[in-house]
């Protein structure tokens, strides 16, 4: 597994992080729009050009493949291409995740359209998106550690709208960090809960 080390001080990181974050903003702000615009059809097809002359202007340069994880020199991760927490992922809500007070890991944020499943709720496979990424985030604070399984129960529907992510590491057993999770509504509500095995990648073992 590679992880590429750039040469970039603390001012070229924030420079990037502000051009690109209100980048990725704007393009999320779209997907929504996109979504829920009723927009006559005149519009419509003027933004449709519009859209695709910016983005072949945007594709005259680009990396291949994903953006993977990228570090620099003074150890800050730059996991941006990243579904869940990605600044530069426009399909990421992105999450903010942070330590908690019990050490687990935990993010509020919110769900709009584009994470829509059932009518006004979050898709379940997106809720299993968010818990694994917390869940591993949580596992992974001293060592890094991938998923192995998780487990996840649907205790009530999750509305579109504000969220919380929780995870705290329960045991860890060799190789294995046991990890449960929940996600709660906006009332506080446990809305769906997790248990996952996360392993210690081979690669890492003797680091």
């Amino acid at each position: 597994m590679q992880f590429p080390v750039e040469d970039i001080d603390a001012d070229e990181l924030a420079r990037r992080e502000a051009l690109f974050g209100p980048l990725a903003d704007t393009v999320r702000e779209l997907i929504d729009v996109t979504i829920r615009s009723e927009a006559d059809e005149d519009t419509i097809l003027e933004a449709a050009q519009r859209i695709r002359d910016v983005t072949k202007r945007l594709n005259d340069r680009r990396c291949e493949g994903g953006f993977g994880v990228r570090f620099t020199e003074h150890g800050h991760m730059m996991t941006w291409g990243n579904a869940v927490i990605g600044l530069r992922n426009a399909i990421a809500p992105p999450l903010v995740v942070e330590q908690a007070a019990d050490g687990g890991m935990c993010s509020d944020f919110t769900l709009g359209a584009a994470y829509e499943g059932p009518p006004g709720l979050v898709h379940g496979g997106v809720c299993a998106l968010v818990l694994d990424q917390v869940c591993g985030m949580a596992a992974s604070t001293a060592k890094p550690n991938l998923t192995g399984t998780l487990s996840l129960r649907y205790r009530r529907p999750t509305p579109l709208g504000p969220v919380r992510a929780r995870a705290r590491i329960d045991r860890i057993e060799g190789v294995k960090t046991f990890v449960v999770g929940e996600l709660y509504d906006a009332d506080g509500n446990v809305t769906v809960s997790a248990e996952g095995v996360f392993i210690l990648p081979a690669w890492a073992r003797g680091r």
